[in-house]
């Protein structure tokens, strides 16, 4: 267990680092050319130290609040370890914010300057910033942010930077992280120095071998999870201190990401469950399309019966794979288990996954292809991870058992609370709201779940998306939707019947799959509106939703459902930027539709 730090702050790592090992490769960046650098810890140490200059020359002072307003980019790292270096605080902005949401998190965490993107991310600024009369500087990143500030802080003594720097105690504030939320006006999360320096270094020192693709190599990874949320600033700190190799890619898309993979080859990765989601359908796509179907289905039963055979080992359970498996396993490891670590850059042999829940059955086929998915829980107010599982004994279908240092605890009504000095201080000038989440210490997540005879948590849902019918009778919605999910032409589904009288679905599909599945169907291209209506479609989705019936009692299942001719969007307000449904917004947006479903 790491023990809870007693002084410095985020940055020093940078320094020492470049001190201990000047010349060891500490982040990738790509050039203008679109060809991968390497960054030396000596080289990112310096870029730090002259933005750090600039800052204060730009008035930038210790406690001041920076937002940053960018895609997952190499100078976001930069500015965060800058700012850290004075003892400035940064406030992360999803790229995808609204006026509105912007306007929001800048005035209420009364931030002094802001660096964003592109013209877009400037406009966006410019169209609220008659209302934020603190603000006094705004740099665009397109435009030469970075140079320019250099320039400007070049006649300050290094010094100064260090004595800011040496003025960052554990306790310091070091970012204020807006919640995403579901329901409501997002709220500030005051992040320390000492909560953010605990939770990364507790898992570098517990999965330290896992960041590896075989014993001995350099650990490298590539970020591509937003920075403004959580899990993507816990990946880059736990990079930048624990020496592994950082690289950043911006665009999520499998088009843009799976080349990066490639070209990076990172020994390991960090994603949401939606990431191996897309490189198990893709890779399925790409058999069937080769009339290869068949054999990949009976490639992914024997991935599920080997990591199954190992994980009962690793319990005491079994002996492990027979005989008989392992040369099945073995036929396969050319034919489909390579190819899909192909799709990750080659080297990947184990993941982090957060976020939202896996579904048990693709983390064990990712078990059984090479890759060991390591799946963990956490909340912006945990600064990220609180459980994972462990390396030696990974439980599929769980989120692992508390990190070194943090305790579990189940309430009566099945919420899961959280101890340990990861978490949050408090919300930003909302005492009332810190009041009903904090208590004695004890972090109320919120969340419902449940720990098994080993201490592995299960996540079951929300307590505030719990649903009762007119009839009275409690169902979770999240099983039920992420089984219906696991159909490869679902994208998402949404579960209502809250004061009605029984349980219905509203569901998307995801256009890549639909398109495959159309040719393999022999059928042109249909429009939206035809599509919804096709009477093959509609017998596959009723098969996902009678899959996910199987989980829950008659009184819980899916009576009906309706197939919707368009994705719940980010940019229409019907999803938070971490992907979760706004199920308020969606229901008010489909009313008509949910109207319909029991009509």
């Amino acid at each position: 267990m790491a023990a809870a730090p007693q002084v410095g702050g985020l940055a020093d790592a940078v320094f020492d680092h470049a001190q201990d090992d000047p010349q060891r490769v500490a982040l990738g960046r790509k050039d203008e050319a679109g060809q991968w650098q390497d960054v030396t810890s000596a080289q990112f140490r310096d870029e730090v130290l002259a933005l750090a200059k600039g800052l204060l020359a730009h008035g930038v002072r210790f406690g001041d609040r920076v937002a940053l307003m960018c895609r997952t980019r190499y100078e976001w790292t930069l500015f965060d370890f800058a700012l850290w270096s004075v003892g400035a605080q940064s406030v992360p902005i999803y790229s995808t914010s609204s006026a509105e949401q912007v306007f929001w998190m800048l005035h209420d965490s009364e931030v002094s300057a802001c660096m964003v993107e592109h013209e877009d991310h400037a406009m966006t600024i410019g169209s609220v910033i008659d209302r934020l009369p603190q603000m006094k500087r705004l740099w665009q990143l397109d435009a030469g942010a970075v140079p320019e500030l250099i320039e400007a802080g070049a006649h300050i003594e290094d010094d100064v930077v260090h004595r800011h720097r040496r003025a960052v105690t554990p306790d310091s504030v070091a970012t204020i992280i807006y919640t995403s939320g579901t329901t409501g006006r997002p709220k500030g999360c005051v992040l320390t120095h000492a909560n953010l320096m605990f939770d990364t270094e507790t898992l570098v020192a517990r999965w330290e071998p896992v960041f590896h693709s075989k014993p001995g190599d350099e650990p490298s990874t590539l970020l591509f999870l937003p920075l403004a949320h959580v899990f993507g600033r816990m990946v880059e700190i736990a990079a930048i201190r624990g020496r592994v190799k950082l690289g950043h890619q911006p665009v999520l898309q499998a088009s843009a990401l799976l080349p990066d993979l490639a070209a990076f080859r990172p020994s390991f990765i960090l994603a949401v469950p939606y990431i191996f989601e897309k490189v198990f359908n893709a890779a399925r796509r790409k058999a069937e399309a080769g009339g290869k179907t068949g054999p990949f289905d009976k490639a992914v039963e024997v991935a599920v019966k080997y990591a199954e055979a190992m994980e009962h080992r690793a319990f005491g359970l079994g002996p492990g794979p027979s005989a008989a498996l392992r040369i099945q396993h073995q036929l396969f490891e050319k034919l489909v288990y390579g190819k899909v670590r192909d799709a990750m850059g080659g080297r990947v042999r184990h993941a982090m996954s957060g976020g939202s829940g896996m579904n048990r059955r693709l983390g064990l086929f990712f078990e059984g292809a090479g890759v060991t998915v390591f799946e963990g829980y956490g909340l912006t107010e945990s600064s990220a991870a609180a459980t994972a599982n462990p390396p030696e004994r990974t439980r599929y279908g769980t989120v692992g058992q508390p990190i070194p240092g943090t305790t579990v605890h189940i309430a009566e009504d099945g919420e899961v609370w959280l101890h340990g000095p990861h978490i949050f201080a408090r919300y930003l000038g909302d005492p009332k709201a810190t009041d009903a989440v904090l208590h004695d210490g004890w972090l109320a997540t919120g969340d419902l779940g449940a720990l098994d005879e080993d201490g592995y948590l299960t996540i079951t849902g929300r307590k505030k998306e719990i649903l009762v019918t007119s009839s009275g009778k409690s169902v979770s919605p999240v099983g039920l939707e992420e089984r219906v999910r696991n159909h490869p032409l679902v994208s998402q589904c949404i579960v209502v019947g809250n004061d009605r009288p029984y349980v219905a679905a509203l569901v998307t599909v995801d256009q890549e799959a639909i398109d495959h599945w159309l040719a393999m169907q022999g059928k042109p291209p249909l429009p939206a509106a035809d599509l919804v209506r096709d009477p093959d479609l509609e017998k596959e989705i009723r098969r996902a939703v009678v899959a996910a019936n199987t989980l829950v009692s008659k009184a819980e299942s899916i009576r009906t459902f309706r197939i919707l001719a368009h994705p719940f969007s980010e940019e229409h307000g019907l999803l938070t930027p971490s992907l979760k449904l706004k199920r308020k917004a969606i229901e008010s947006a489909y009313a008509v539709e949910v109207d319909a479903l029991y009509s």
